[in-house]
């Protein structure tokens, strides 16, 4: 099992500039935000694990350090563009890798393992990590077929109003076959509310191949919450604190 960590954002709505930081470098509960992915995810070696990086690289691979693969983003282009970013590292590699993001640290390890362990028990050649919500987020809405299987995600900008009603989200975190993820990831376009390469698009190119794509499912409010705003890293840092204090 190999990772991709996308980790090239600015954080703008995070007001980072003011702390000279990108977004991944901020803090929660005294540790960067992407410092609370890499120990949730330090069941895969470092060596097998790629960060993509942009915005304030050098402080990223400065903070991170050791043996990880680091990519570069040069260009904003949406999460498709960003995993891209990451082939060359996996152009020999024909296994499964984990896609998740770097300003995402409520996920807990429990949660990687579970997605994984359902993408090998299933023989899928993709999974999606999908949750049941009640909070209003503006994730990606999972859209299933009579009999129950996924045919689309469509993201909440692209999104009618009674597929917003849909309560079962996207949250971004995919374990896909290396090497279908790539090709498919040629093939995706732009032609979008918000002109950018979905990594959602990947999913929807697969079944159209005829490819199996599956969902392992969560039901759980708060580890499904990215840091974006300034609203959001209060949240995590009160029930992250409220977590450290149970553990």
């Amino acid at each position: 099992m190999r990772a991709i960590i996308l980790a090239a954002g600015k954080g703008t709505r995070l007001q980072s500039e003011k702390f000279n930081l990108p977004k991944v470098l901020r803090q929660l509960c005294g540790k960067p935000l992407i410092g609370h992915v890499l120990q949730n995810t330090s069941f895969i070696a470092p060596e097998d694990t790629a960060i993509v990086v942009g915005y304030m690289h050098e402080k990223v691979e400065e903070a991170i350090g050791g043996t990880y693969k680091y990519a570069m983003q040069t260009e904003q282009k949406g999460t498709g563009h960003a995993v891209l970013s990451a082939e060359e590292y996996f152009t020999e590699y024909d296994g499964d890798v984990i896609i998740l993001f770097g300003d995402m640290p409520m996920f807990t390890q429990e949660i990687y393992k579970g997605v994984i362990q359902k993408h090998q028990d299933s023989g899928a050649d993709l999974t999606i990590l999908t949750a049941i919500a009640d909070a209003p987020l503006p994730y990606g809405r999972i859209i299933r077929d009579a009999d129950g299987k996924v045919s689309d995600i469509v993201e909440q900008k692209d999104a009618t109003e009674e597929q917003k009603a849909i309560r079962e989200l996207n949250v971004g975190i995919f374990v896909a076959k290396s090497r279908l993820l790539f090709e498919a990831l040629h093939k995706i376009g732009n032609d979008n509310a918000q002109g950018e390469y979905y990594l959602t698009d990947v999913p929807k190119i697969l079944i159209r191949e005829g490819k199996t794509v599956d969902t392992h499912t969560i039901h759980d409010d708060v580890a499904i919450v990215g840091v974006n705003t300034v609203e959001d890293l209060e949240f995590c840092e009160k029930h992250m604190k409220e977590r450290m204090a149970n553990d």
